[in-house]
């Protein structure tokens, strides 16, 4: 007789798992254990093993030993589904996976759910006396809890998945495309209208252009795009603060002084540039015949026109209708005099900005909003309707309104802008004319898409034909599949027996990898090129910084697991430290915390410390593997440089450019050299005769003399490459114009390294990058060399739960690390006790293992504008927009990491008559790769 079911939940009451699953019977508490709860029971059967694998006492489930156990619960599985109907033709259970257990639907679950109410929890002997035996009671409440646990992430897991990911992120990036192509087909693809009419503040005093990112130009950028140009300002009182703005940017020791209401020139005779304001506060005879002598064939005429009045009209007129009236009869005469100038010069129309009417002053008070708005009305609608059947050529600069309206209530007088407003809008005019011209690296907007190169060309053709190729060979291998698949035969009701796949050969897998490669550049190329997506500027708050920081640091202490191995920098620990590190250097460029100089200083140690883990890595691989050849040097210098040599050719960039690629080539170079020299020193030959360790010691002291050396030559290189015009700069050093060059300039201006190694035209950046932390690879070998030492005496207790030292060591080492070198203090904190060793963050390890692939990806992908600025997928939700960017991101830098490892295997094989023939191929494709460069370089010139 069965139980009368439980009435269903109110609406209002909460929903209990008997109420999800149905009602529990007895037949179901009489049943045995499901089998969704074999993980759990396979874990428990594992525990008891640790405990006596032979002993054949009482355990959880029965007598016996754990095979015995283990066989005995397999039976009882296998006939408990066999009861439920859930064994398939050949015996298996179809619910002991994750996808079978999905299967059996609500009805398993019920039964799960019966199950684990009526076992009764088994604890330990209470004999045992010792904390350990209480440490294996197995409560139902926490089993309960670890089982939902281990199911939920099988779910999750099976259903959302790495690939399940990359495929998700693949959809979302074609309807962005998608939708930004029609967004820019019925808006308008001219960045300048955007600069020019809409933005938003991120700060008290930062502008940000809609959908693209403005430069502040400094002294000299402004000088060399105004070389030999006259700019005109003609207006009221208004237009003239513009025009001391203006001024200021070229020479900020400019002063306001002077007669206000007349003329005021400028000329700066050394850059040949001339900036006039002319006096006219009226739109009327008087401006239109200023404007009419420039549009005579025999005058020259002025390279930009800056223009606007209105508030003087209002004022003289006490702001009758009349006056507004006469303003749009003197404007349409003007008109047509401004759009003919506007052929061969930049003519703009500056809008009138709004008034703070609270703080204007009685002879002011009929200059109201209102008033404003009618004129800027009526001057926008008869400067566009000034041409038939084409767009006006003359520039409405209204941009200025949205700056006045956040900013109008800090006026002095409810009229005039304050300063910080004015700077802006004349930053917005220096970027409209300027950005075009100098092609300012952060300053999109008003600039076209760069013409594709020879070398992109190239590229372009090279991937668009491994697509080919790759699908060609995808259908013929479908083909042949279909034609082998096995086929029932109708007689005897049997399927023929299955035909075993070839593999896959490597030119199948090279294709491949480069379909996916050229698919993924072409991203590329849309996010940082071709203008598809919108980009701004960084702002930085302390918030954008650290509210990140907490939130990842609580993932990844939540996301932990125990390690492998116990030994000091386990792989387990390095891939979690590369991990942690690399989170807080993504952080740290996207929020544009390198202006705020304690964050920057951290961010330093950080990338030091991924220095001393090169040091430190390689130089124990070579001591302990003794491993020489040439196919272990060409995997490292492929995984390193695959992705950093695609990306100079497909977004046009110097290999410099990437600088941490370069840094850690040389230096695994430079750990190479100094150990596979003669005499090749390994520690099997060291433990042989402890005088190899002193020979060692003395190629690291060579080794130490020659960093020491090239730093100490090269002082003069960061004044040789000051202009003369900013000598003055630099009162201390008299001397700073010296020709003399050292000889790390010497060494890396050698061609071809000069065309791997120089940024602009010299090797300042490279000089300043290799010096910043010079001596941090040299720490990471020594350190590896005496921690391999001491291991190998056995002086290290690295057993599970251990700590290294006696706490008198630990206590010493620890102050002597934290006073001299901070990233040794981190690395005893994190290994000197026993459980901080035998744990690991998984969360922090899985970026570990792509940390190289998401520092190079998020150049382009992520940030925008060679990191100068943020990539915006989505415009208007900035918190949306970065997890959507920041999800595709990480897809894309894993998916590129799979493929270097595929390349790796195809591209230098084990076999050394093979490696070097592929070698000879690569050493080709560089030759032509820098012959097309020069090519370039000189068309450029």
């Amino acid at each position: 007789m069965s139980l009368p079911p439980p009435p269903p939940p109110a609406a209002g009451d909460p929903v209990t798992p008997e109420d999800s699953l149905g009602s529990v019977t007895p037949e179901d508490w009489a049943t045995g254990p499901p089998l969704q709860a074999q993980p759990l029971l396979r874990q428990e059967a594992k525990g008891k093993e640790e405990e006596g694998e032979e002993t054949g006492v009482q355990g959880a489930w029965g007598k016996g030993t754990a095979e015995q156990r283990r066989r005995g619960w397999g039976e009882a599985a296998e006939a408990a589904a066999a009861e439920e109907g859930q064994v398939d033709a050949g015996g298996a259970a179809g619910s002991a996976s994750p996808a079978g257990a999905a299967g059996g639907g609500r009805e398993g679950w019920r039964r799960l759910l019966a199950w684990l109410r009526r076992r009764q929890p088994q604890c330990c002997p209470c004999a045992a006396p010792l904390p350990r035996s209480a440490a294996h009671c197995c409560h139902g409440g926490t089993k309960m809890a670890a089982l939902a646990y281990n199911l939920g992430k099988r779910e999750i897991n099976h259903y959302f998945s790495v690939r399940s990911a990359k495929v998700l992120a693949l959809v979302a990036v074609l309807l962005l495309a998608v939708c930004h192509l029609a967004s820019r087909r019925y808006r308008g693809n001219d960045s300048c209208e955007y600069l020019l009419s809409s933005g938003r503040f991120l700060g008290e005093k930062v502008w940000q252009p809609h959908s693209c990112m403005m430069h502040k130009y400094k002294i000299s950028e402004a000088k060399n795009c105004l070389v030999d140009k006259h700019i005109a300002f003609i207006g009221d009182s208004r237009i003239r603060q513009l025009f001391y703005s203006f001024v200021k940017i070229i020479n900020p020791q400019f002063k306001e002084e002077g007669n206000k209401h007349e003329n005021i020139p400028f000329e700066d005779k050394i850059a040949s540039v001339k900036v006039d304001f002319l006096w006219h506060p009226e739109v009327n005879g008087s401006m239109k015949q200023c404007i009419k002598v420039w549009t005579e064939d025999s005058v020259a005429k002025p390279h930009v026109i800056v223009a606007g009045a209105a508030t003087w009209s209002i004022k003289i007129h006490n702001g009758s209708n009349e006056a507004l009236s006469q303003y749009k009869m003197n404007i349409t005469s003007i008109a047509p005099l401004l759009e003919k100038l506007a052929k061969t010069s930049d003519v703009y129309w500056v809008l009138q900005d709004p008034v703070y009417e609270d703080l204007l002053s009685e002879n002011r008070k009929m200059i109201t909003n209102e008033k404003i708005d009618a004129y800027n009305e009526a001057a926008v609608s008869i400067l566009n309707s000034s041409t038939r059947n084409s767009k006006s050529h003359v520039k409405v600069f209204s941009v200025s309104k949205l700056i006045a309206q956040e900013t109008i209530m800090e006026s002095l007088d409810g009229l005039h802008l304050p300063e910080s407003s004015r700077e802006t809008s004349a930053m917005i005019l220096m970027n409209v004319y300027c950005n075009k011209i100098l092609k300012p690296v952060d300053g999109s907007c008003c600039q076209p898409r760069p013409p594709l190169t020879l070398i992109q060309k190239l590229a372009a053709c090279f991937f668009t034909l491994s697509i080919v190729g790759y699908l060609i060979f995808y259908i013929i291998h479908r083909n042949a599949h279909r034609k082998n698949k096995p086929c029932t035969d109708l007689e005897s009701g049997e399927e023929k027996k299955n035909i075993i796949n070839p593999p896959v050969s490597p030119l199948e897998i090279f294709l491949q990898s480069f379909c996916k490669l050229g698919l993924i550049m072409a991203y590329f190329y849309m996010c940082d090129r071709a203008n598809l997506f919108m980009k701004e500027n960084k702002f930085y708050t302390h918030s954008t910084f650290f509210i990140p920081i907490i939130y990842i640091l609580v993932l990844g202490v939540f996301y932990n697991e125990n390690t492998k191995e116990t030994k000091v920098l386990n792989r387990e620990q390095t891939d979690e430290w590369k991990g942690w590190m690399q989170l807080v250097i993504l952080i740290y460029h996207i929020s544009g915390a390198s202006t705020f100089l304690p964050v920057y200083m951290h961010i330093r140690v950080l990338v030091a410390a991924y220095l001393f883990q090169t040091g430190y890595g390689h130089f124990s691989y070579f001591w302990v593997k003794g491993d020489f050849g040439i196919h272990r040097v060409c995997q490292v210098l492929f995984r390193l440089n695959f992705l950093v040599v695609v990306l100079c050719i497909v977004m046009d960039r110097p290999y410099q450019f990437y600088y941490f690629v370069p840094l850690v080539t040389v230096w695994f170079m430079v750990i190479y050299v100094t150990l596979a020299l003669w005499p090749q020193i390994t520690q099997k030959k060291a433990n042989g005769n402890c005088l190899w360790h002193f020979g060692l010691l003395l190629k690291l002291a060579f080794l130490l003399l020659c960093i020491c050396f090239l730093a100490y030559s090269q002082t003069s290189l960061m004044f040789r490459n000051v202009p003369k015009t900013s000598a003055p700069s630099f009162p201390d050093f008299p001397d700073c114009q010296i020709n003399k060059k050292g000889a790390f300039e010497k060494i890396f201006s050698l061609w071809p390294l000069s065309k791997c190694f120089e940024l602009k035209g010299n090797v300042y950046e490279w000089w300043f990058r290799w010096r910043l932390d010079r001596y941090v690879v040299f720490h990471g070998m020594l350190f590896a060399f005496i921690y391999l030492a001491l291991q190998k005496r056995q002086i290290l207790s690295e057993g599970k739960g251990e700590p290294l030292f006696s706490s008198k060591i630990s206590n010493f080492l620890l102050f002597i690390s934290v006073v001299s070198f901070l990233i040794l203090a981190f690395i005893l904190i994190r290994n000197i006790p026993g459980y901080a060793r035998s744990v690991y963050s998984s969360f922090f390890a899985w970026f570990g293992k792509i940390s190289l692939e998401l520092f190079i990806c998020q150049y382009h992908i992520w940030l925008a504008a060679d990191t100068r600025g943020i990539l915006v997928l989505i415009p208007g939700n900035p918190m949306l927009n970065i997890i959507v960017s920041t999800f595709i991101f990480v897809c894309v830098a894993h998916e590129i990491s799979q493929i270097t490892n595929d390349l790796a295997q195809i591209i230098i094989p084990k076999d050394n008559s093979s490696l070097l023939k592929r070698l000879a191929c690569i050493a080709a494709f560089f030759c032509g790769l820098l012959i097309l460069s020069s090519i370039q370089d000189k068309s450029r010139h």
